[in-house]
């Protein structure tokens, strides 16, 4: 047990971090791989990916969150016969489920990964911080998502970063983001 709890601790850690944690998963994501994979924001797979949690082969379940974030990504149904056969799936499986959410060739993974990144980096980084607070809040059943929403808004409302924002898009020009 001390073992789950152990990784499970340190997948909310990722989970919950401030800043945006992409996988980028070039072949084989099983098992411990894929619960990492899934405890990054979101993930992306070369073509060549294939997904699983085979624990049930071992006579175990996965422990560090995995069949709660499974549930949560691609669904009930999809995520018990996923868990209960331990069936790999490949990229474009994982892509139609909602597992991933691009897949390119294998030689273009890195550059796919940098590229959103950039875009996000150009973004408020209070912002983003706030989104991903938000959004893992849904999940939460101690929190209520909306209100976390609500005061998430209102934590950005009176930022620097709101400000900038605000006068560069009315100037028409690219915001300086400060995280302030």
């Amino acid at each position: 047990m001390a073992l789950a709890k152990r990784g499970q601790d340190i997948f909310f850690k990722i989970e919950n971090s401030q800043k945006p944690i992409i996988a980028a998963v070039n072949g084989f994501a099983l098992g411990g791989g894929c619960e990492l994979a899934m405890a990054c924001h979101f993930r992306i797979a070369s073509d060549n990916a294939k997904f699983g949690q085979p624990e049930v082969n071992l006579g175990l379940i996965p422990g560090y969150g995995g069949t709660q974030r499974l549930v949560q990504l691609i669904g009930k149904g999809r995520a018990l016969e996923f868990l209960m056969t331990g069936n790999m799936i490949d990229a474009q499986a994982a892509l139609s489920y909602g597992l991933v959410n691009y897949v390119v060739p294998g030689a273009d993974l890195i550059e796919k990964a940098k590229s959103i990144l950039t875009l996000i980096n150009s973004k408020a980084p209070l912002a983003i911080a706030k989104c991903i607070q938000a959004a893992n809040a849904v999940f939460d059943k101690e929190k209520n998502g909306y209100s976390v929403e609500v005061d998430s808004f209102g934590e950005c409302f009176d930022t620097n970063d709101m400000k900038e924002g605000t006068a560069a898009f009315l100037e028409k020009r690219k915001p300086a983001f400060s995280g302030k």
